[in-house]
């Protein structure tokens, strides 16, 4: 009977934690949005030979071409939801290698707990290389890159 009880109590405490992991990563995305480190990077006009981002709790300012589209790559090291923040109301494509389009889970244009966050995207990525596509638009974004449900303690 203990061990039941224990079991119950266990797994209802798991699922209290599974409830905040959007307000967690939220919570992460907006201190790096606005925090940094910051790494500026240029996007390319194309996909071949785009410049690689990472979800290594960096801010991204990304420079786009001026009235266009420009890519960036992200390698997926592991088969997770991903959370792309940008403090910009930028419109954002993700493709796979193959060119397959990504359907975002969720997509918004502000977070409840971050008045820095503009564009909140959610993708279920596999591993693999992806082109993350912006714009049309001009000037620069900044992206955050985070895994859902990931907690950093250690900045």
């Amino acid at each position: 009977m203990m061990k039941k009880l224990l079991s119950a109590c266990l797994l209802s405490s798991a699922l209290l934690v599974g409830c905040g992991h959007t307000e967690d990563a939220d919570s992460e995305g907006c201190e790096h949005l606005r925090n940094g480190p910051g790494v500026a990077v240029t996007a390319s006009a194309t996909a071949s030979g785009a410049p690689a981002v990472s979800n290594d709790h960096k801010r991204y300012d990304i420079t786009l071409p001026s009235g266009g589209t420009g890519s960036v790559s992200f390698a997926s090291g592991e088969a997770a939801d991903y959370v792309f923040y940008l403090n910009a109301e930028v419109p954002l494509r993700i493709a796979s290698a193959s060119g397959q389009a990504v359907t975002f889970e969720s997509s918004a244009t502000s977070s409840a707990s971050c008045t820095a966050i503009k564009g909140r995207h959610v993708a279920p990525l596999e591993v693999g290389t992806y082109t993350l596509t912006f714009g049309p638009g001009s000037g620069t974004v900044s992206l955050v890159i985070e895994e859902s449900g990931h907690e950093d303690h250690a900045h």
